[in-house]
């Protein structure tokens, strides 16, 4: 804004005592100081507030206005409230250094002038930036992408001040500032020391709360942008809905999209921001969406290619003709690996209550995010990753590099729990009290042979992390070979029976006489039944631990020096 601007708003008592011929100068903030040298707190283009006290006599005012036109301050406003009239000496020294000088009546608060302007410059930089925000949408529409969501996440902290980030519903940081920009902690300090890692700039545990967050809004039906505190901060989450195909507003469900959307996470609060500030805030969320439907646009090719694969593994294909395919996706998915690589197989389904939701495309989207490293950051990392879906299914082929000739492939690639760890909370979130997300996880395959076998692998984890309770489950192939494959297929009044009749009796003793039995039980089979050991842990006599495991054996008519009763007791407690 323009000096002349001030000098014009009657409300704000300021009288020009200097300076006529500056008034087109331009103010770009304000500051209230009453130090003798301000310098260290200037930037350059403030109107500077002060009550004088830092003016003993005559001899000050020179220093002073000295300071400030070698800052580039670009006028200079002083109160009358507490000294009365502006001392001539401080109007000569302004007029020697052209400072405009105003006074400012007493009956005006520098709190009011301060106000007026901030408010005043901020509204003039949001109008520059979404006129800059305008140009660039229509040229990323229009043309390749212009820098992708980091340009104007750019624009946004050096124009408005805002620092924020575009993040995926699992969670991962899509867009961002730098590390360096940022005055919060980074997380991860114990990863610092590996070559070529990069900090996240944003702590990992705080995107997963923001992406909760906002799916919990979302699926509550709240209206965005949605205000939330984490670790002290707080944020303002703006939806990015997508402005094609499967997000576009006139979706039928909301579960169709909540769990791709990406969101626009605002280091501030939106909640008494005027409405132009919320509608620019909406243009960058329309524009963030273009890229956003760029990147799903250009995973058609890798989604076609693992449809084909996967068609010629169901329907028995000879090995040569799925080998032959591979050797096409390869160079696709992984350019320049120079070898080929080795494969896995992830199958995931998404199942919603009432089932008139389909769950395919929302669980392929989910494994082109949860198959990312969480460590990496934008949009390009999944490029990597092929995923085709079939009703509430999707498949997704997954290449590791080929592994050296010490390991079998077996011990190499995706584990089931790794994968679903980090984004756990914000699917639970997302999937709310309707909606169910199962994984099972495939051993690395290096042949088109063992493609059929690791679907089936991958499809049968499925199967057994569903039969186990919670939002979020997996269950990978390194599980497969454990009594855990067997228990989730127990009808539930096989199980109930054979848990009743063993420990119930425990239950009951312990109830009556608080005697502690199912937890000894527990101790007991862990230490392998080694007495000392178990002793040492229940910090108990080794004979009081021998009473105790005689009256176990009482209660149940069972030895548990026999392996059998030890058997049966130790898959009594796992399904009780």
């Amino acid at each position: 804004m323009r000096l002349r601007a001030l000098l014009d708003t009657d409300a704000l008592g300021l009288r020009l005592l200097g300076g006529e011929d500056e008034l087109d100068r331009t103010v770009r903030g304000v500051m209230t100081t009453d130090l003798r040298d301000p310098s260290r707190y200037l930037s350059g283009g403030e109107l500077v507030l002060t009550g004088l006290a830092w003016r003993r006599d005559a001899a000050d005012s020179e220093p002073f206005v000295r300071i400030l036109t070698g800052a580039g301050v670009t006028a200079l406003a002083a109160g009358e409230a507490e000294l009365g009239a502006v001392p001539e000496d401080l109007m000569v020294a302004c007029a020697r250094h052209r400072l405009p000088l105003f006074a400012v009546n007493e009956s005006v608060a520098f709190a009011t002038i301060t106000e007026h302007v901030v408010r005043q410059v901020s509204g003039e930089r949001a109008g520059d930036l979404a006129a800059v925000v305008d140009r660039h949408r229509r040229m990323m529409t229009s043309g390749p992408a212009g820098g992708g969501p980091d340009v104007v996440l750019d624009l946004l902290g050096s124009d408005l001040d805002l620092r924020a980030w575009v993040l995926s519903p699992a969670g991962r940081l899509i867009a961002g500032p730098h590390p360096s920009d940022r005055s919060h902690p980074l997380d991860r300090s114990d990863r610092s020391d590996l070559p070529g890692l990069a900090e996240p700039s944003l702590p990992a545990d705080v995107c997963a709360a923001l992406a909760a967050e906002h799916l919990a809004a979302v699926r509550t039906g709240r209206r965005g942008p949605y205000r939330v505190a984490v670790g002290g901060t707080t944020y303002s989450l703006f939806p990015i809905r997508s402005s094609g195909g499967r997000g576009t507003a006139g979706a039928r469900d909301v579960r169709e999209t909540v769990l791709s959307d990406w969101l626009l996470a605002v280091e501030a609060d939106a909640g008494d921001w005027p409405a132009e500030r919320l509608d620019l805030l909406e243009g960058v969320t329309q524009l963030i969406s273009v890229e956003r439907d760029r990147r799903d646009a250009a995973r058609t090719v890798r989604r076609r290619l693992a449809q084909e694969v996967l068609e010629l593994v169901q329907t028995g294909a000879a090995p040569a003709e799925i080998a032959a395919r591979l050797r096409v996706a390869a160079p696709v998915l992984l350019p320049g690996l120079g070898a080929a690589p080795h494969w896995q197989v992830v199958v995931a389904r998404v199942e919603w209550a009432g089932g008139e939701i389909e769950g395919g495309p929302v669980a392929q989207a989910l494994l082109e995010e949860i198959l990312v490293d969480p460590l990496s950051s934008g949009p390009e990392p999944s490029d990597r990753i092929a995923v085709a879906h079939t009703g509430d299914e999707a498949i997704a082929l997954v290449p590791l590099p080929a592994v050296s000739a010490e390991h079998d492939g077996s011990e190499a690639g995706l584990l089931a729990d790794t994968l679903l760890a980090s984004v756990r909370a914000p699917l639970t979130a997302g999937l709310h009290d309707d909606g169910r997300l199962t994984l099972g996880v495939s051993a690395a395959v290096h042949s088109a042979e063992g493609l059929r076998g690791a679907l089936e692998e991958a499809r049968h984890g499925r199967r057994v992390a569903a039969a186990r309770p919670g939002r979020v489950c997996a269950a990978g192939h390194e599980e497969l070979a454990s009594h855990v494959l067997l228990l989730p297929f127990v009808p539930d009044d096989v199980r109930r029976a054979f848990t009743a009749r063993l420990l119930d009796p425990l239950r009951d003793y312990d109830r009556r006489h608080r005697a502690e039995l199912i937890p000894t039980l527990e101790a007991f089979l862990d230490c392998d039944g080694s007495w000392t050991r178990c002793a040492a842990r229940l910090h108990l006599h080794v004979n009081t631990l021998r009473y105790r495991v005689g009256r176990i054996e009482q209660l149940t008519s069972r030895d548990l020096s026999r392996l059998e009763d030890k058997l049966d007791f130790f898959l009594a407690l796992r399904m009780s």
